[in-house]
């Protein structure tokens, strides 16, 4: 599939359509292509400047504080970090539903973040101690996720329904090129994470501009802006399940689901280096060996979010391409769990790969059908995205205590796979999505 099968004109920004803003109606018309690769450059920068820390330079700084103390140091760095990430993705979100600049809505946050999360990268890599590199790393976090909040917030306000599983498996193809970058970055620089970081606050700038020269981001006239009272501001943070069974079901299932997944990557260095013994055993750098299962996990996830995204939108219909990704991902982490080999993980990756990029592809178009209110998709995407930042919170330092206390990385990868099908049950429970 190419981008040209996207055509059709962009509405006009002076359209009103029965009385509503355009920023706020509910798009009918298909995106152009230049507005689709715009949106995928800012997800490949945004992946390729956190996925490169986080895969691999990260967990190098952490050893080179304290090589005995490597394991705790990153779950520290990585837990704190996704502590902001699960506050800021919201707050930034419902910030650029209330923003009312001449450049639209979200385009401003997306610059913002790039500039915030450029700097603080480059800060890192200079960073004495864990304290710093800790501080550091949530200033990238924020960054990353006013940029999050802002472009995943453009997709439901400019895409049509029967068109946002293909959008958003291009998006989630971005997302697996930046993380491949990430891992290459990484590994080109050899083990100087100073000179990583510098690579991966580039990539994000360089990420952003397309989006911002060709965005048509549709402004939001200051009189359909609600008046801002804190109390009513903090309130809409909380979506009530009994009102919003479906929000809540679709939340649950991607905590679930994004969980499992980050118990099985957040040691992927340490895990073939400690349990694969990769060195040893083959003759490979455990960093090589990221870049290597990155690079097939990549191939797989790119090929199958495109092809399951817009088999989606063909069918009408995402549950059961969910459930069915949901359950590939859980097989992928049995396979690392009973094959702690090179080849085990070369499989594990592959499978990881087809599962995940459909699973990406199909559930955040399923979710874009569950948003409560068009004023406040930015809020309510940013609430689902703490399904996917909590999870990194809670992902390392349930790692960390499998690894070192509960049966090391077989138990590790059984629990991530029980835990991901729990996220395939309760996909049933969403009514209003086919």
């Amino acid at each position: 599939m190419s981008l040209s099968d996207l055509p059709g004109p962009v509405p006009d920004p002076a359209v009103v359509r029965g009385g509503t803003a355009t920023a706020l109606a509910e798009p009918v018309t298909r995106v152009r292509p230049i507005w689709v690769t715009g949106v995928v450059l800012v997800n490949l920068g945004i992946n390729a400047a956190f996925f490169g820390p986080l895969q691999v330079l990260l967990g190098q700084q952490a050893a080179h504080f304290d090589e005995g103390q490597k394991e705790a140091i990153l779950a520290l760095v990585t837990g704190c970090g996704a502590a902001v990430s699960m506050v800021a993705n919201p707050l930034f979100g419902a910030f650029s539903d209330r923003t009312t600049s001449r450049f639209g809505r979200r385009v401003p946050w997306v610059l913002m973040g790039a500039i915030l999360g450029a700097v603080a990268l480059v800060a890192l890599a200079g960073a004495p101690n864990v304290a710093a590199m800790t501080v550091l790393w949530c200033l990238v976090q924020a960054g990353a996720n006013a940029m999050y909040a802002a472009i995943f917030a453009a997709i439901p306000d400019r895409v049509p329904v029967p068109q946002r599983g293909t959008v958003g498996g291009l998006a989630a193809m971005g997302q697996t090129v930046g993380i491949l970058v990430g891992a290459i970055i990484a590994a080109v620089v050899a083990g100087d994470f100073a000179a990583g970081y510098w690579v991966c606050a580039a990539a994000l700038l360089a990420g952003v501009v397309l989006y911002l020269l060709k965005s048509d981001d549709q402004p939001l006239p200051p009189g359909e802006r609600p008046a801002f009272k804190m109390v009513t501001f903090l309130q809409g943070f909380w979506v009530s399940p009994k009102r919003y069974p479906d929000f809540a079901w679709a939340w649950l299932t991607r905590f679930l689901v994004s969980t499992g997944n980050h118990m099985v990557t957040i040691y992927l260095l340490y895990f073939l280096s400690d349990a694969v013994r990769l060195k040893e055993t083959e003759g490979i750098e455990p960093e090589f060996g990221v870049l290597v299962v990155t690079g097939l996990y990549a191939v797989t996830v790119i090929i199958t979010s495109v092809l399951g995204g817009r088999l989606s939108d063909r069918m009408g219909k995402r549950k059961p391409l969910v459930i069915a990704s949901s359950a590939i991902i859980a097989a992928a982490s049995l396979i690392l769990a009973f094959a702690p080999t090179w080849i085990g993980a070369i499989a594990g990756a592959t499978v990881l790969g087809i599962g995940f990029g459909a699973y990406l592809a199909v559930d955040f178009a399923l979710i874009t059908e569950v948003l409560p209110a068009a004023m406040d998709r930015g809020r309510h995407l940013g609430v689902i995205n703490i399904a996917n930042s909590l999870p990194q919170v809670l992902a390392p330092a349930i790692a960390f205590l499998f690894v070192k206390n509960l049966g090391g990385y077989v138990s590790l990868y059984v629990a991530a796979a029980v835990i991901g099908l729990l996220g395939a049950v309760f996909v049933v429970k969403i009514k209003s999505v086919a």
